[in-house]
């Protein structure tokens, strides 16, 4: 099968946004946009007040995805499954070889009406990346501005690849936006991989910009995010912080994952990736 972009649905107006924004991916990079639904014991009370069973509920997910691929010109399918979220997630990204998931997501708390998931239990279900998109509609544009943050002592090479791929797909511009540390040892890590992304971009022809670190700063996700809002970003890339096999999240990336401004954020799980699928071939596991 060729490669698609999964985007788990609850017919919620944050989760339809997600699909519009996968179908503007999907028209750019010429893969397929899976709908998927779990039927949970929150689905079948749904359906219960809504008087529906399966059957209307296959109907109406068939209805939605035929109407996506009119309204966008994309090849359109769905999954109708039943179990946890969590699995079927994970397991129909890898059945369907999808090479992002899109999260709609209201914040923090819940992610989707019927299941009542959380995104980040979510994210750290699958090795795919995920891309969390809220209610803010999707630009014309598509992504032109890609945000990156480079930290010390993060798998920043890991997800430069995407950012490059994704760059490359779109023409787009990565701002590089490092943290500042103190530590002697972690500065000088850092500005290392900043030369080497630097190299990486230009040897693949991409567009960059690098920011100052700011010292005096104490809240590098505001950073982030401030400077994302001042210069139009479409995109902001993170990679989750890595303890032992498992992707964790912490304070800093939940606050850009869940951004005010509601600009889209696409995470990458390092533990979990051990081939990195680009949309013209295969990169090597890092």
């Amino acid at each position: 099968m060729k490669d698609t972009i999964l985007v788990p649905t609850d017919f919620s107006e944050v989760c339809n946004n997600a699909f519009n924004h996968a179908c503007d991916l999907a028209k750019n990079l010429g893969v397929k946009v899976v709908a998927l639904h779990v039927i949970t014991k929150e689905t079948k009370n749904y359906l219960d007040d809504q008087h529906l069973d399966n059957k209307g509920l296959e109907k109406r997910l068939s209805d939605y995805v035929n109407g996506k691929k009119a309204e966008f010109e994309v090849e359109t399918e769905y999954v109708l499954k039943e179990g946890s979220i969590f699995d079927e997630i994970a397991n129909v990204s890898k059945e369907l070889n999808s090479v992002f998931i899109v999260l709609g997501t209201h914040g923090k708390v819940g992610f989707q009406r019927l299941t009542g998931s959380y995104a980040l239990k979510v994210i750290n279900s699958t090795k795919i990346p995920s891309i969390i998109v809220q209610k803010k509609p999707i630009k014309a544009s598509s992504y032109k501005n890609i945000v990156f943050p480079v930290k010390s002592f993060s798998e920043n090479l890991q997800k430069v690849r995407y950012a490059i791929d994704i760059a490359k797909n779109f023409d787009a511009t990565i701002h590089l936006v490092p943290k500042y540390d103190n530590d002697k040892y972690a500065k000088s890590k850092l500005l290392g991989d900043i030369n080497h992304i630097q190299q990486m971009l230009t040897e693949e022809n991409v567009d960059y910009c690098k920011t100052l670190p700011d010292e005096g700063a104490g809240n590098f996700s505001k950073q982030v995010i401030d400077y994302a809002v001042t210069n139009d970003a479409d995109l902001i890339v993170i990679i989750t912080s890595s303890n032992s096999a498992l992707p964790m999240f912490d304070s800093a990336d939940e606050q850009i994952i869940f951004n005010t401004s509601q600009i889209p954020v696409m995470c990458v799980n390092p533990a979990r990736v051990k081939k990195i699928a680009s949309f013209g071939g295969n990169w090597p596991g890092m």
